[in-house]
């Protein structure tokens, strides 16, 4: 039971690095400070100040260059990649002693493909928002995405089965609504 609890936060935080990638590691990391949570094995520096101070600059910088027209289209880029390795690793810090295999296989597959799915439809998200606004719409875009990381995260690390709930509600919808913005976009691209 207690793998699965683990697997849920893990997964919750994982999607909420999908709308800004260092805002849960952050409250992972404040969590693990206080006391309030353990991490696994190897994880530890996680919960230490020096990795507090550092995602918190980071969280502040990366919220703030989302508000930037063409750097947020431009980060969205770059963070799909990153957004499947920070929800790998925030899965693994969660997940305990356990067999390494199973720790790391769980992680990539639950932690890191809902990070990268959730991070895939922001960027449409954005693309779509670009082209239909020129970019001046943007901003509630990036408002919408910093506040959702921050309301998810709270919730995964304090009321769990709230949060998991959103979580499935989230990946039902994005799941849904996904091939539909692909084949817009493939349309779209074709008639240029």
């Amino acid at each position: 039971m207690e793998i699965i609890l683990a697997l849920c936060l893990g997964v919750t935080l994982s999607a909420a690095s999908g709308f800004r990638l260092f805002l849960p590691p952050l409250a992972l990391s404040l969590t693990a400070i206080y006391g309030d949570l353990e991490l696994s094995s190897g994880f530890q520096w996680v919960g230490t100040y020096p990795t507090a101070i550092a995602l918190g600059i980071a969280t502040v910088i990366e919220i703030l260059a989302y508000y930037i027209p063409v750097v947020d289209n431009l980060l969205d880029t770059i963070e799909i990649p990153t957004a499947i390795g920070i929800g790998t690793l925030l899965t693994a810090a969660n997940l305990g002693d356990v067999n390494p295999l199973l720790q790391w296989s769980l992680a990539a597959i639950a932690g890191g493909g809902t990070a990268g799915l959730i991070e895939t439809f922001t960027a449409m998200t954005r693309v779509a928002s670009t082209g239909m606004t020129g970019g001046t719409g943007n901003f509630l875009v990036a408002t919408a995405e910093a506040l959702s990381s921050g309301v998810l995260s709270i919730l995964a690390l304090t009321i769990l089965p709230v949060a998991v709930a959103l979580v499935l509600g989230l990946l039902v919808w994005v799941i849904l609504k996904l091939p539909k913005f692909i084949r817009a976009w493939r349309r779209k691209r074709n008639r240029v």
